[in-house]
Parts: C-alpha cells; structure tokens; sequence
C-alpha cells in the first residue's frame, strides 16, 4: 500500500512546501498554509483522452518552418463579450471569468451557450442541477437551441469521456472550484485540485482547438480564488464587476493574450437576463431637470471606446476637524493631488472643507484626461455655480496648474459632438496636429487651470 503524502499550500498564491509555515515566502501573507493530501501514481498522469504523453515524439523547429495560419475568431452575438476578447474567441483558448457571487457570470455563460446556434455546445455544470438550469434558461425567454447540451458532472474523466462522444466545439465550465480529479486525493476547491483540473482542461483545449471558457470564484479581498497560476495557465481573465443592487454589469479584461487589456462591456441586468449596453453614455450621464452645482462632463477613454462620464462633486465645511476627501471611482491619491493644486495654484481654500466626488454609473475611472472635468466640478460645488450641460472637459492638470495634452483627442471631440454638446475645453498643446475646422462642436484650448475658470465662472 502506497504511503500517504501531504504537503502544505498557500491558499493566497499556491506556494507548496513540505512543511507548515507561518508566513509565505512568495506572497508574504501570514496563516495561509494548509495541509492537503497528495498521491502520485505509479503509472503515466491522466490525460484528457487517456493516451501516454511518453508516445508522442516533438522536435524542435525554427520559426520559419512554422506554419502562420490566419487568425480565425468565432463571432458571438454578443457584441460587447466580443469586444474584450478582441475581436471574438480564438480556438484552442481557456478563458477565466471571475466575480462576485450572484453579479451574473452563469447567466452570461448561458445567455452566450443558447445565442450559439451554429456551435455544439456543452455546458457543464457542477453548482446546479439540470432542472435548475433548465428554470434558469426560460426565466431568460431565449429561444431553445437544439445544439446546446447540458451536463452535471465534477469528475474531470468523466466530463472528458462525455466530451469524447459529444464533440463540442465549445466547453462553458461552471465552476473550476466545483472540479476535481482522481489523481489527487485533496478536496475540489483545494489548490492542487484546481491546479490539476486547470492543467488537464488545458491540454484538452490546445490539442483540439476548442475553446474553453472557466467561471471562476473570487476571494473577499476581489481576487480570484485558487492559485495564482490558473492567471498564468489561462489565455485570457475576465472580471465581471458591478454593485449587486444596481442593474449595470462591467466585463473588464485583466489579461488577454490574443487582445487589449483595457477594453470593457457594459451590460445591464434584467429579470430575464443581461442586455447589451452599446451606448454607455447614456447610463454614465444622468437624467436632471436642469442644471445643479458640481456636476461635469468628462470625455474618457476605455480601450478603444470613448465615453463621456459625469462627475459629480460636493464641498462642504469640514465639520469635525480633519477634512474628509472622500472618492467613488476615482484614485485617492489623485484627489489629493488635484485638491492641493487648486489650493496652491488657484487660491482656493479646499484644507478647510469636506469633499465627495463620485463617477456616475459605477463605474471607476483611471484615465488622467478627467482631472480638468474633477477640477471644474469641485469649484462649482464650493462656489454654487453650475455649468453647462452642453459644456464637457478632456484635459490632464499637471503639478503647476498647467493643463497637459491627452491621447486620442479625436475620438474624444467626435463623441462630445455626436453625443449633442456644443463645447469642449481641453488643452492647447494637444491639437497640433488635430483639425478642428470640420467640427460642430466649439473647442477652447487653454494653457493654465485658471484661465478655464476665468472663462467658465467669469
């Protein structure tokens, strides 16, 4: 009888040592280790399609001997999943989708396994039952797809045996955590199980060219749980994020081999299911009556989309001492340092007064091109004078007050004009080589933060 053999896995990075530690030499965290059983076999590993790795015979090759094929991607009629993937799904890539529970990742996977009607496709399931899925497919009223087969298995042999007589073109795994082998002894959901399932799922994709798409459970901390090489195995992560108590989804692309990584889709949950958001402004821009004190326009990029996103702002006197600076969807640091150069820069005295900015819609924006629109935003609340509705901002404020040129500055004018404003203020070191004579849209271009004030608020 083989000997039990144990080792000890951080549950924070997959760090493996014989022995238990109290702090983890890869990740530094602290009481992470825990013990699970490992059994190594005798005979050849597992494989997808039960042949021994030692019979097939490789050789190197340079690049020229290879063979480059063009780059064929299954369209999916979801236009926004199609667009963090680049373009659509390649064949032969694993995809991780990752998010918190109940923001919707089954119901997308399902929504995408019944909209493919010229793929066979196989869902497989380890969370819910047949009949569960079955509710869930009519709650979304999508018309039945005689190609999408449904599959309650957590054995990965027997998930590769039923793949074996079904041929899919297309595998949807809910979830990875919910898998397990047998060759190891540890528990689904442990680190090696999820390493393992991971490792054998991808030799399945790569040797097929089937695509594989991996719903994956998050951390408290909004990391994905597992190891951190299921990050590394995978092609591409997706990270579907939003506010359980509102309706708008964002599908945010983390990592992709095949891509952009700074592409998202914007979806917005119904009752019967997620739908498509293909003009974001119109969630990012609220609906008032008329025009109120610290609300501005700013014109951002996300990938290769633009959007026009409101800021809204409230100063107030600091009641309790220290003044709060308080950002939802905006970096803390970079409010700090905007609110200092408007208190160095301008005169303005912010280090006695509270301010709140927030990014309407929920969403969180990096792009320094809104720092002039964050700016103009938080003196029209201190002062009590609105702007303009038709008015928007795409400038970077620099450390001296100076307003910075931006990329795409285009794109940017294009969306301002088309979405119905009739100016935009940005810098005037960003339009040398932008013509602006086409546009119907006004553009000022200023050089100082002070001088966009002077002409805003006179």
């Amino acid at each position: 009888m083989a000997k039990t053999k144990t080792l000890f896995f951080c549950q924070n990075c997959g760090h493996e040592s014989p022995k238990w530690m109290g702090k983890c030499p890869s990740c530094n965290q602290w009481n992470t280790f825990a013990e699970e059983v490992v059994k190594k076999e005798s005979t050849a590993r597992h494989d997808w399609n039960g042949d021994d790795d030692r019979k097939r015979t490789s050789k190197p090759r340079t690049l020229n001997e290879v063979e480059s094929g063009k780059e064929v991607r299954i369209s999916t009629p979801d236009q926004e999943l199609n667009r963090v993937l680049g373009g659509g799904i390649v064949p032969g890539s694993m995809i991780l989708i990752g998010g918190e529970p109940g923001i919707g990742k089954s119901t997308l996977m399902l929504q995408l396994a019944l909209s493919l009607k010229h793929l066979k496709v196989l869902y497989v399931s380890g969370e819910e039952s047949e009949q569960q899925i079955k509710m869930r497919a009519d709650r979304l009223a999508a018309s039945t797809n005689e190609s999408c087969y449904i599959f309650t298995e957590t054995n990965t042999q027997n998930i590769f045996q039923g793949i074996k007589q079904l041929q899919p073109e297309l595998v949807i795994i809910d979830s990875i955590q919910t898998l397990f082998s047998d060759v190891l002894d540890s528990t689904a959901g442990s680190i090696g199980q999820v390493r393992q399932c991971a490792g054998e799922l991808m030799k399945f994709a790569k040797e097929t060219d089937t695509p594989v798409f991996l719903v994956g459970h998050i951390t408290k901390d909004g990391m994905l749980a597992g190891p951190k090489v299921l990050e590394h195995m995978v092609d591409t992560v997706l990270q579907f994020e939003g506010d359980r108590h509102l309706a708008y989804r964002i599908l945010r692309t983390t990592k992709n081999r095949f891509g952009s990584t700074s592409e998202i889709g914007i979806y917005e949950m119904f009752g019967n299911g997620l739908r498509e958001v293909s003009n974001p402004s119109e969630i990012l821009i609220s609906q008032k009556d008329g025009p109120l004190s610290g609300a501005t326009i700013g014109a951002t990029i996300e990938g290769n989309r633009p959007l026009l996103i409101e800021i809204q702002s409230l100063v107030s006197p600091a009641s309790y001492g220290t003044p709060q600076r308080t950002p939802t969807g905006f970096d803390q640091k970079r409010l700090n340092m905007l609110l200092a150069v408007l208190e160095k820069r301008c005169g303005f005295k912010m280090g006695v007064h509270d301010v709140f900015v927030n990014m309407a819609g929920g969403i969180r924006v990096e792009d320094p091109a809104i720092d002039l629109a964050v700016c103009a935003s938080v003196v029209s609340s201190m002062e009590e004078l609105p702007v303009s509705e038709k008015i928007c901002f795409a400038a970077e404020v620099g450390l001296g007050g100076e307003l910075r040129a931006v990329n795409r500055i285009d794109q940017r004018i294009s969306e301002a004009e088309k979405l119905g404003f009739t100016e935009i203020y940005i810098s005037k070191f960003g339009q040398k080589s932008v013509d602006f004579k086409k546009a119907k849209i006004t553009v000022k271009s200023f050089g100082k933060l002070t001088e966009v004030f002077q002409d805003l608020f006179g």
